[in-house]
């Protein structure tokens, strides 16, 4: 026994440990259908990510557009030249296919969306000769909203995810939908995604829509961690439905990538996920957050939080909300407002800018 556990020996004893709990012990582990890489943290890359759609020629770009973050930090304008050079030409050999699987009636759009993607793809290879870093990033930022304005050509005409029968009677965001939520401090604008958490969406945008958000304080505050508001005044703790007198309450509605479906009312614990990132995670500043008690996951009904982003605190992925709380979108401008509100402060008003057709009152 001695001469088996030699130090050779048990690094190979070791190792052979490490094989059988990973491929025997652990084969079912679901792994996450993400890019490659560090978490994404950028709030309109994580919008552009969780889109429904399967369009590689323009994703391709993207993500090699969206991969330059590192390579800007680090000055390493070789590699990021390389890079933009690719994408130049990725999109000249993609130009025509792309074109051909857009409807008729967008092919005008898209066509004068491409030309002008193919002039900021030049500009940034402009950028990157001089070395440019700021501008390296405007001009990116710019040709990231025109691929994100080109997926959207590609999004299904029907909603494609299934709901379950046993929420018939909430209302659903089948889309997106862009407010602009106004406080004591400032305003922000947000986005709100339907297609991966449309009961989620649809329970706030019906009650943005009730003016039910105006004039209620922040109650809640920690530092490095969460706003919460959306508590009525009285002593309810949610939303009553005036026809059934009833509090309305939300499941609790997570999307994984790679998943075909929708779980419901099940924590990553319960599915057993402890490595898995959702597909709306809690991954940067201003990140909208569904509330429900500590007792249940089902009881939430209108309160909400804006999740603070620190980096060092909740590094991305890899944080103690996801997969226990519902994400439902993200704040796309103005976010710096929410590091200087406090108890003290209060949600004005918040306004649909876009996308309240997208709202259904229940199945």
């Amino acid at each position: 026994m001695q001469k088996f556990l030699s130090n050779l020996n048990k690094n190979y004893f070791f190792v052979l440990i490490i094989f059988v709990q990973i491929f025997l012990v652990n084969p079912t582990i679901v792994f996450a259908d993400l890019p490659n890489g560090n978490a994404v943290k950028d709030p309109n890359a994580i919008l552009r990510n969780s889109l429904p759609i399967k369009q590689i020629e323009l994703q391709d770009i993207q993500h090699r557009l969206e991969d330059t973050s590192d390579l800007v930090r680090g000055g390493r304008w070789p590699a990021l030249t390389k890079t933009v050079a690719k994408s130049q030409s990725l999109l000249k050999k993609y130009n025509r296919s792309i074109l051909e699987k857009i409807e008729n009636d967008n092919k005008t759009i898209a066509e004068n969306t491409l030309n002008d993607l193919k002039t900021d793809l030049d500009n940034l290879a402009d950028t990157a000769k001089i070395k440019d870093k700021y501008a390296f990033i405007d001009v990116r930022k710019e040709a990231l909203e025109k691929i994100g304005d080109l997926e959207e050509f590609f999004l299904p005409n029907k909603f494609p995810y299934k709901i379950p029968s046993e929420f018939d009677n909430l209302p659903r965001l089948l889309g997106r939908a862009n407010v602009k939520i106004n406080t004591t401090k400032g305003s922000m604008e947000a986005i709100i995604d339907g297609y991966n958490a449309p009961l989620t969406g649809g329970a706030f945008i019906d009650l943005v829509s009730k003016n039910f958000y105006n004039d209620l304080p922040i109650n809640r505050a920690e530092e490095f961690f969460v706003l919460q508001t959306g508590d009525p005044k009285g002593d309810d703790i949610g939303y009553v439905d005036p026809e059934t007198n009833e509090q309305r309450l939300v499941p609790l509605e997570i999307r994984v990538p790679g998943e075909p479906e929708t779980f419901y009312n099940e924590t990553f614990e319960d599915l057993g996920f402890y490595t898995e990132t959702p597909t709306l995670p809690f991954a940067t500043l201003g990140t909208l957050g569904w509330s429900h008690s500590s007792e249940a996951v089902n009881d939430g009904s209108s309160q909400f939080f804006f999740f603070l982003y620190e980096a060092e605190l909740n590094p991305a992925g890899r944080n103690l909300i996801d997969g226990r709380n519902a994400a439902f979108g993200y704040v796309v401008d103005g976010a710096d407002i929410l590091e200087e509100l406090n108890m003290d402060d209060r949600i004005t008003s918040i306004e649909i800018i876009e996308g309240e057709e997208n709202l259904k009152a229940h199945a």
